[in-house]
């Protein structure tokens, strides 16, 4: 069994303190991912929260600790380096780590504040040579992978309704500097896992093949009553060669967190989110006579387990060991980029031409 070793750039909630998060699917921090992985041993870790990095200190026995990013990467030469900063730091620690020329990056998502950064980063991935994961977990959890693997089963795809409710302002020109808002946020997520289910997964030796959502048409827009600037809901419709219609629905005024994903078939129909997973296909319907309805297709088994963000760590080292290609790449984070872009400019524009 190969050995790689690991870094840690960001100590504080997803990289370290939602692994004691007792209601959460462990692990749930990059922390206990690479903690859990053995093939990587965690050498370091990296915070300018002396609290934060302290507390990692006492949990991750024998790695070294360091109150800024420039001395760990002088000082540390590890194989992986795991960027989990807020978004607004994301390219400047991005460029610092990929310079020190890693085996692998792994980058909390989105990739960066915007495309222009995300394409800068992505520049000097190529210039190094160095390959970079984005970690939109969903792409590597059991019950995603199921739902994706049962597409074929559902017939041509007719719709998908993708759905992020939340009680975050869904968008502010204000919070372009610091990444504060959902669409950019959690959405994501939401826009990720769309163009997963749409595009084929990589296979190794061969081409990436990429999906990314374009034009979208706006509805639905909605102005906070307080903050005329802030919008908290839109949809945004697409169209893809492989399904006519697409819908993702952001609210920001939710009094609960919902992500939710519908795709409805000719033949079938799944459903799938945060808690729960369901595959529904034809049969002989037991309300109508010589009619067919859908019902749970129960030779289906979704796991209690999902193991998304183990699963992410162990891709990387899959990557690594030359057995797997990645599932996440910073081809795919730049293509959610441009998509989130494409759907705040399209809003944009709608309020410019009021």
């Amino acid at each position: 069994m190969k050995q790689y070793t690991a870094c840690l750039i960001g100590t504080g909630r997803i990289g370290f303190s939602l692994g004691f998060d007792k209601k959460r699917e462990q692990p749930a921090s990059h922390t206990m991912a690479l903690l859990k992985e053995k093939r990587i041993r965690l050498i370091a870790g990296c915070d300018t929260d002396k609290e934060n990095l302290d507390a990692w200190g006492r949990y991750v026995k024998g790695a070294r600790t360091f109150s800024d990013a420039d001395t760990m990467i002088s000082e540390i030469k590890a194989d992986i380096i795991v960027i989990a900063v807020n978004e607004d730091a994301h390219l400047e620690t991005a460029l610092k780590a990929i310079r020190a020329k890693p085996k692998l990056v792994i980058l909390e998502k989105p990739v960066a504040l915007n495309s222009t950064d995300g394409n800068h980063i992505k520049a000097e991935a190529e210039k190094h040579q160095v390959p970079v994961m984005i970690n939109h977990e969903r792409r590597f959890a059991r019950d995603y992978r199921i739902a994706k693997d049962y597409i074929p089963k559902i017939g041509k795809m007719q719709s998908i309704k993708a759905t992020l409710f939340s009680g975050m302002k869904v968008y502010s020109a204000k919070n372009e500097e610091d990444g504060g808002y959902s669409l950019l946020h959690d959405g994501t997520h939401l826009v990720d896992i769309v163009q997963f289910f749409l595009e084929p997964l990589p296979q190794k030796g061969k081409p990436e093949e990429h999906c990314i959502l374009q034009n979208p048409v706006i509805s639905g827009v909605y102005y906070d009553e307080k903050e005329p600037e802030v919008i908290r809901n839109l949809s945004a419709h697409f169209s893809h060669p492989d399904c006519s219609d697409i819908t993702m629905e952001f609210s920001g005024r939710s009094r609960y967190f919902g992500f939710e994903v519908e795709i409805s078939g000719t033949e079938g129909r799944i459903k799938i989110g945060n808690g729960f997973a369901e595959c529904q296909k034809r049969e002989e319907s037991k309300l109508y006579t010589g009619f067919y309805s859908l019902s749970k297709d129960r030779s289906v088994k979704f796991p209690k387990k999902t193991g998304y963000f183990a699963n992410m760590v162990k891709g990387a080292c899959d990557y690594l060991d030359g057995t797997a290609p990645l599932y996440s790449s910073l081809e795919n984070g730049l293509n959610v980029l441009h998509t989130l872009e494409e759907i705040k400019n399209a809003v944009l524009a709608m309020n410019n031409n009021q």
